[in-house]
């Protein structure tokens, strides 16, 4: 089992606080953090990569602090992915997708002969194998995203951060996506992304965490504490949640 306990975190940037004294502690499971546009949601990501050193505050994984662990190591066991991704160069899409295991291979020689069947596997779970010859360059912007997932998962990390993976993708690709993090999460990998559809977040997550204006306004199991009034509170909108936690979910707003 992997955690990641974060205690009175605060980001500020200009004088003023982005993350502001929030305190988590993750065990195990897909928890998706939700929160509107601004709230600090991809700062506090940062935070919990290791990426973004908080001004006060700690952050921990397995017990240790985040700035202790070696940076190969922590890349080992954890993968990031951030928001809005992109490919600079025309390398094939499963070359990119080979690059998520660096932290894994070794320093000199080719590549361990199992490395090309993880990617044909990665790469069929995003959809994507029969792109695996093309540049990566030329993929729309859900396959790139689709392929910077695979690129995050095929090194088997304890941990995975990612910052909206199922942003700009269509229904089938957004649930496939969604279905895919909730199976990580059950066997064993701790699984923590920010999303911004509630209806996908209430049915494949096990917990959320709602940020607003930088502080944790929320923070539990789906089916308890994903409702209405917390929507409200967050967004400043109305909807109906109906069987949150289940895969009938729907949040509906109006």
């Amino acid at each position: 089992m992997t955690d990641i306990v974060a205690e009175h975190v605060t980001v500020r940037r200009g004088g003023r606080p982005i993350v502001d004294s929030v305190s988590l502690a993750i065990e195990s499971g897909f928890v998706a953090v939700i929160g509107p546009n601004g709230a600090g949601k991809s700062t506090l990501l940062s935070c919990l990569a290791g990426l973004l050193v908080p001004d006060t505050g700690a952050i921990t994984l397995d017990g240790q602090p985040m700035s202790a662990i070696p940076a190969r190591q922590l890349a080992r066991r954890r993968a990031y992915l951030p928001q809005s991704p992109r490919a600079e160069w025309p390398v094939s899409v499963e070359r990119l997708v080979a690059l998520g295991l660096m932290p894994q291979l070794p320093m000199f020689g080719g590549l361990p002969v199992d490395v090309d069947e993880r990617v044909k596997r990665v790469l069929t779970d995003a959809d994507l194998l029969d792109r695996r010859e093309q540049p990566a360059t030329t993929l729309s912007g859900g396959e790139l995203a689709r392929a910077m997932l695979a690129r995050a998962l095929i090194g088997e990390p304890d941990l995975l951060i990612a910052d909206e993976p199922l942003a700009g993708l269509d229904p089938r690709h957004a649930i496939d996506g969604a279905t895919r993090l909730r199976r990580l999460a059950d066997h064993g990998m701790l699984v923590v992304v920010s999303l911004h559809d509630l209806t996908l977040t209430a049915r494949h997550a096990t917990h959320v965490a709602v940020i607003r204006e930088g502080r944790m306004i929320a923070f539990g199991p789906v089916a308890a504490t994903l409702d209405a009034a917390l929507i409200h509170a967050a967004f400043d909108v109305r909807a109906d949640v109906i069987a949150a936690g289940s895969l009938r979910a729907i949040v509906d707003f109006f």
